[in-house]
């Protein structure tokens, strides 16, 4: 007779609520961290592959990693993907909108990720991501957004504009020449993709695994910068 194992239980350890209402949630369940929106899951320890692969193939395609720009700070995964990947001398921003995220990596999560916070490579700016991104100009080699569940916005409407036809065309703005911009999403968007064209990228959809031993997976936009103003852009 084999013995019952314990039943795990979500223990809720912190929360916090935003300025527009929106509750975030941080939780822990055994060995996984959890944080959830509104009551639904944005995010989980168990299911990180395709973040790593965020880092790895928008990596793969950079011709420099000098400058890096993380948006989204989430649950550090993107970050210490590319932390790993980017030279000794590499600059990392990570952007965060939501303080309390900083303060759960620092206080509880960072041992999920090796500490990436701690990295003196990094740079922790709390604010949106697309306010850092305007006031930029063919800074970043690659921008890595991990920012809410992609371009249908889950956690913030704010995050609606990140994904615009305004907010790409910033980014092809504060992308060096033939910079990299990754995007991930939970699912496909034909819509997105399109946009990212008239942005002046040229575009690739992947479509990669979201957890190992699982056939569910997310969805990978990789834009590289294409010389040339897209359309409504404007110099400041």
């Amino acid at each position: 007779m084999t013995e019952d194992r314990p039943k795990l239980v979500e223990r809720i350890v912190d929360s916090v609520r935003m300025p527009d209402g929106t509750q975030f949630v941080l939780s822990q369940e055994g060995d996984d961290w959890m944080v959830r929106v509104a009551g639904r899951m944005l995010m989980s320890s168990k299911v990180v592959d395709s973040e790593d692969a965020l880092a790895e193939e928008a990596f793969e395609r950079a011709v420099d990693l000098e400058e890096i720009l993380v948006g989204g700070l989430g649950l550090g995964f993107t970050l210490r993907a590319a932390l790993d990947l980017a030279p000794p001398d590499a600059s990392v921003t990570v952007a965060e909108l939501v303080p309390k995220v900083v303060e759960w990596n620092r206080r509880h999560v960072g041992v999920l990720n090796e500490h990436p916070l701690s990295d003196e490579r990094v740079e922790v700016v709390e604010g949106h991501v697309l306010e850092l991104i305007q006031g930029a100009s063919e800074r970043f080699d690659v921008i890595l957004l991990d920012v809410d569940n992609g371009p249908v916005a889950l956690s913030s409407e704010d995050n609606d504009a990140l994904y615009s036809a305004s907010g790409l065309n910033a980014c092809h703005k504060a992308l060096a020449p033939d910079g990299i911009l990754a995007v991930w999403s939970s699912g496909a968007s034909s819509r997105f993709e399109r946009a990212m064209k008239k942005a002046h990228f040229e575009v690739e959809v992947l479509r990669v695994g979201a957890r190992a031993g699982s056939r569910a997976h997310h969805v990978i936009f990789i834009g590289r910068r294409l010389p040339g103003k897209p359309r409504g852009w404007a110099s400041r």
